[in-house]
């Protein structure tokens, strides 16, 4: 078989090199005409350089076409793979430190709150260019894979206003599905699940074990855990509360919801510092800092080590590989997806991005109906909803009273902020962001004379939030280069996490 498939942010190495890596262990796939394209010259050059060895080294003809035109990149493309973060980490860390000023203590940033809001509006307007390219140079019809997030904003926008059909792919659901499998003693394949909810949102509404239900002995089997208890707090008090387990991690949890980082005195009683994707404030932002730093640094090491192994032993487990052969060849692939809802979840709106079970063949993506969630986690969800909905109108229109709307809307940010608060919170954040929200250009500059005429609510400046860690130098990450080239080449950073804090 011979397509093209194009990777739009080919410099993030760890998707990148594990998603292609993915791709050619399907021995049809061995003719795939591979197109790289990113605004980082440097970055782009260095992934092309070890996917292209990697390639050499499995003894496969392929010639990656690195490029930053991305046009040129997208052109004749059946398949899109998108892992872009726009803004980088000079946006991503106005994302963390000003919401901070004003008591939002955030572990990620990039889904919901006002981290993930804001991420939102640089993405969807990118993204709507991006899939003006598409429409107008890819192949007709083609596939969308979107793994940047804000997952459910941005494949909404691309799906509603972008005219490009496209699915949204995250691993979380598998994340959980191996916690479960472990919490009773049990192997991943030998678990059934159904998870349906919203990404980052997803709720695990049936288990089972040879055909007999164990849904309703996971909380008992996570608070027995040794490591679970103490690691994954916020999941397990959900859990007790709204009887089902959700996919997403406990920092990334902790921040979606008003109750568990509210109050700055309490924060440290719901997370664990061993790994950061456990609650540490700014966690994420830490350590996309160290992984940029280091793999500037260690790169020449890395063309020393071994390559990557494309075997079906070393295969990942993101989605994205398996549609596509799916998708070719007609073998049939399950998974969780992100889709647009249509009556899939019959207590979601129509149009919110759900994630819920598919299959993948032939003749397309299937999502059988999974009807009502229950009541409880519909809310959760709801909630969420109503504020990427905000989120996605605001981005696209350039609506700066829509986006204030979704930041009090938005669980955290309403929890701890009051109105005018927001208010001059989102005035910074547009104002600090200028240069990639060109849609908000009337409203930046109102924003600037407000900032600029005084009178400002008093902020906690230099607040450094409840747990926040220091960047490692590179000599500190030195000392332990196996464990540090293991989390910044994967793309599913924290599978392997350490051991709780002590």
């Amino acid at each position: 078989m011979s397509f093209k498939v194009a990777f739009i942010g080919a410099g993030s190495i760890g998707f990148t090199r594990s998603l292609l890596r993915d791709l050619l262990t399907v021995p049809e796939f061995s003719e795939l005409e591979v197109a790289f394209t990113d605004i980082n010259p440097h970055n782009l050059d260095m992934v092309t350089q070890l996917c292209q060895r990697d390639i050499r080294e499995n003894g496969l003809a392929i010639q990656i076409h690195p490029t930053t035109d991305r046009r040129e990149a997208l052109r004749g493309a059946r398949y899109i793979f998108c892992t872009v973060r726009i803004g980088g980490l000079e946006a991503f860390k106005h994302d963390i430190d000003i919401p901070l000023k004003y008591g939002v203590d955030q572990c990620i940033g990039d889904t919901l709150c006002a981290g993930g809001i804001m991420y939102g509006q640089r993405g969807i307007n990118e993204m709507l260019n991006i899939c003006r390219d598409i429409r107008e140079v890819a192949e007709p019809d083609a596939l969308l894979l979107n793994y940047a997030n804000p997952m459910a904003m941005i494949t909404w926008a691309c799906n509603q206003y972008g005219g490009v059909r496209t699915i949204g792919l995250c691993h979380g659901v598998q994340g959980g599905h191996r916690q479960i499998a472990d919490v009773f003693g049990l192997e991943k394949q030998d678990v059934d699940i159904i998870c349906a909810g919203i990404n980052h949102q997803t709720w695990y509404i049936q288990v089972k074990h040879r055909g007999k239900d164990m849904t309703g002995k996971l909380l008992a089997a996570f608070e027995n855990h040794a490591e679970y208890s103490k690691t994954e707090k916020v999941r397990i008090d959900m859990l007790r509360r709204f009887g089902y387990y959700s996919t997403e991690s406990n920092g990334h949890l902790s921040e979606y919801l008003p109750w568990y980082r509210k109050r700055a005195e309490e924060i440290n009683d719901w997370i664990d510092l061993g790994s950061w994707i456990n609650g540490e404030t700014g966690g994420y932002l830490r350590i996309s800092t160290e992984g940029r730093n280091w793999f500037e640094t260690d790169f020449p090491n890395w063309l020393k080590d071994a390559p990557m192994e494309y075997t079906a032993e070393k295969r990942g487990e993101e989605h994205g590989s398996y549609i596509i052969e799916a998708l070719e060849t007609g073998r049939v692939y399950r998974g969780h997806f992100n889709m647009r809802n249509d009556g899939i979840i019959a207590n979601l709106p129509p149009d919110a991005i759900i994630e819920a079970p598919g299959y993948v063949d032939r003749n397309g993506i299937n999502m059988p109906q999974v009807g009502d969630l229950p009541l409880g986690c519909a809310a959760v969800c709801n909630a969420s909803i109503s504020v990427q909905r905000l989120a996605v109108e605001a981005a696209v229109h350039g609506d700066d009273q829509l986006l204030r709307q979704a930041m009090m809307m938005d669980p955290l940010v309403g929890a701890v902020c009051n109105p005018r608060e927001i208010w001059q919170m989102v005035d910074e954040l547009l104002v600090a962001q200028e240069a990639w929200l060109p849609q908000y250009a009337a409203a930046i500059a109102e924003a600037k004379q407000r900032l600029a005429a005084g009178s400002l609510l008093p902020t906690r400046e230099g607040y450094a939030g409840a747990a926040r860690l220091p960047v490692k130098s590179v000599a500190e990450m030195m000392l332990s280069r196996e464990e540090t080239n293991r989390m910044i080449g994967e793309s599913d950073k924290a599978k392997e996490r350490p051991a709780a804090a002590q």
